[in-house]
């Protein structure tokens, strides 16, 4: 990259951003080991908070240097291919900068946001698919209020988060559109995962077999349980090729003994798959697994027959079990339903699964506390240690979450 140019530019913005050049050298040059932790963690965030801004004044340049065919006059195929050989980026990354670039331009209020550093762009490039991904009859207004509730959950949750909140944003915005249109594209996705399922293995002669499947991602999950469970098992089949080995390891999947699965985290390796009363008896709303994954009613009413499958059905009340002080340790069926509440470790930030956490008395039995899904939570290894150790305490966050402080 070039060195910071003098701002010897007329347009306001070209002189900026030279002149942000020069400033933000200067301060590449200043140690910063004189800093204080608090001094040294504001700057950190507002840094972040700067490259975002900086991110919105670069796809706005670069949306604009595409409108004015910026390079085109030096025999380049498209701005993004200038762009990329001018700053030496690879093409790949200057055009899903490009198409990011004039998304932003569609989506006003998004790009307000980023240039105020209030998102981040992995943040803002979610948001933006998010909406443009929305069945193109959704009104206008649909649309608008999906994009609002995204930027206002983007001041709780990451990309990742956001991404998967994006996914569902009917059942928020538009519910009695979100079912129908979740059930039917859910239905469309498993018959399209069962029609390409496959299975091949490979033996190098050298005593090591290596094998490649396709499955349902349903299936996955309870795969990948088991495994977690299990560690390495021997799986036959038969068939005739690779789709008929991939039936075959689905069938296995779904009739392997679960009573002969070992404990993992005080439970077997099994699957709750989670509805409501209205799913059950035939509704339109999708259900859950309990790793997360979404599934279509019909499905879900499926797996509610079969073993090695719990299926947790909810009511207008999702209270469950409640042992009070007969028992000092959580049941298997409270561990279930902590699982299903909190879906793993309850500490924010952590995301080790259900099957890695202990469950843990917010009233320390000590001191009273019940053995009760409702004053129990589901807590990874290192959490539940500092959940106990005398040196931290644990705060209760207004999400629901709790945290942990180093004591002073």
């Amino acid at each position: 990259m070039s060195s910071p140019a003098a701002p010897t530019a007329s347009h306001p913005v070209a002189a900026g951003v030279a002149r942000l050049r020069t400033q933000v050298a200067d301060l590449n040059q200043t140690p910063v080991w004189s800093m204080t932790p608090t001094e040294t963690a504001q700057a950190l965030a507002d840094a972040t908070r700067l490259r975002a801004q900086a991110d919105e004044l670069t796809l706005r340049l670069a949306a604009h240097a595409d409108t004015t065919q910026a390079g085109v006059e030096t025999g380049a195929t498209s701005t993004a291919v200038y762009w990329a050989h001018t700053t030496h980026q690879t093409q790949r990354a200057t055009a899903a900068a490009m198409k990011l670039a004039k998304a932003l331009e569609r989506h006003d209020s998004v790009a307000a946001a980023l240039a105020a550093g209030v998102i981040l762009t992995d943040q803002a490039q979610v948001i933006v698919e998010a909406v443009d991904a929305l069945p193109e009859d959704v009104q206008p207004e649909v649309r608008a209020e999906a994009r609002g509730h995204l930027l206002g959950q983007a001041e709780h949750h990451d990309a990742r988060a956001l991404r998967v909140l994006g996914r569902r944003i009917l059942d928020v915005v538009a519910p009695e559109v979100g079912e129908a249109q979740e059930a039917k594209a859910l239905e469309a996705e498993e018959r399209r995962a069962e029609q390409r399922a496959r299975l091949t293995m490979h033996d190098d002669g050298h005593g090591t077999t290596y094998g490649r499947f396709q499955i349902p991602t349903h299936v996955a999950d309870r795969f990948r349980k088991q495994l977690g469970a299990i560690a390495n098992p021997k799986v036959g089949g038969q068939g005739a090729g690779p789709h008929g080995m991939g039936l075959a390891l689905i069938e296995y999947v779904q009739r392997y003994p679960v009573d002969r699965l070992p404990d993992s985290g005080g439970l077997d390796a099994t699957v709750v798959v989670t509805m409501t009363l209205e799913t059950l008896m035939g509704g339109l709303k999708a259900a859950q697994l309990d790793t997360g994954t979404r599934i279509s009613p019909a499905l879900a009413r499926t797996l509610a027959c079969q073993a090695g499958v719990i299926p947790a059905v909810l009511g207008t009340r999702s209270q469950v079990l409640d042992l009070g002080r007969k028992a000092r340790f959580h049941t298997k069926a409270q561990r279930i339903a902590l699982a299903v509440q909190h879906g793993g470790c309850y500490a924010q930030g952590c995301e080790r699964p259900s099957a890695w956490c202990q469950a843990h008395h917010l009233t320390p039995w000590s001191k009273g506390g019940d053995t009760t899904v409702t004053d129990g939570v589901l807590l990874c290894r290192r959490h539940h240690t500092l959940a106990h150790h005398p040196n931290y305490s644990m705060t209760h966050l207004s999400g629901g979450k709790v945290a942990f402080t180093k004591r002073e």
